[in-house]
């Protein structure tokens, strides 16, 4: 069963989003809330897996539950209008997905499983920015779209350990470890793990003879 927590100021986005999960099998919506600060309680309360979250709410906005949620749920952010800096700022601090509310309800469903398992699902523009922003190295390295604790795997994956090691070694949940792989892969728009581990290798996060066979 996916849980998830709707965070919308608006109530009638709120049910209509909860409308349309409640449909959906697997799927179950344990709770909404209407601003940031809320939010961050509901979260450490029902330990959701998805949190559907709002950029724009009065009080704590979107970025800063981000910032400060403790680790665990996979986040889509869902959003009036692409801001670019806001599409950039909430990859890097975590985000999977962002999608437009216009989006249509069958592609928030995606969305939704996907983060379960740690994919992401990206709108063309959000998707073109994020590359864009990649290739501009003068711009913004690559690395600032990882957050801290991506970062820590990436230099994991460059020892070459596997999920059940990267988690011992963090202690860290298989599935949290896993979701924090695909987010990794998505954002520096690499094909697997072992291009994971060599582009660690290359950026030095590790010495080369901490590196196991990649």
């Amino acid at each position: 069963m996916i849980r998830v927590l709707i965070v919308d100021d608006h109530e009638v986005v709120r049910q209509g989003l909860r409308f349309v999960l409640r449909q959906e099998d697997g799927v179950e919506v344990v709770g909404e809330c209407p601003d940031g600060a809320r939010a961050l309680t509901a979260i450490a309360a029902l330990r959701p897996d998805v949190v559907l979250l709002d950029m724009v709410m009065p009080g704590k906005d979107g970025l800063a539950v981000l910032r400060e949620m403790e680790p665990g749920p996979a986040v889509i952010v869902l959003a009036s209008f692409l801001d670019d800096e806001r599409v950039i700022e909430a990859v890097r601090l975590g985000a999977l997905s962002y999608l437009s509310k216009t989006t249509a309800v069958d592609r928030v469903v995606e969305a939704v499983r996907a983060a379960a398992v740690g994919g992401s699902v990206l709108e063309a523009g959000t998707a073109a920015l994020l590359i864009e922003r990649v290739r501009q190295g003068r711009r913004r390295d690559p690395m600032d779209l990882l957050t801290p604790r991506e970062v820590q795997v990436l230099a994991e994956l460059a020892r070459g350990r596997s999920n059940a090691e990267i988690a011992r070694s963090l202690k860290l949940g298989r599935e949290t470890v896993k979701t924090h792989v695909s987010s990794i892969l998505t954002k520096l728009g690499l094909a697997d793990r072992t291009q994971a581990a060599i582009f660690g290798l290359q950026r030095g996060l590790i010495a080369l003879d901490e590196a196991l066979d990649v």
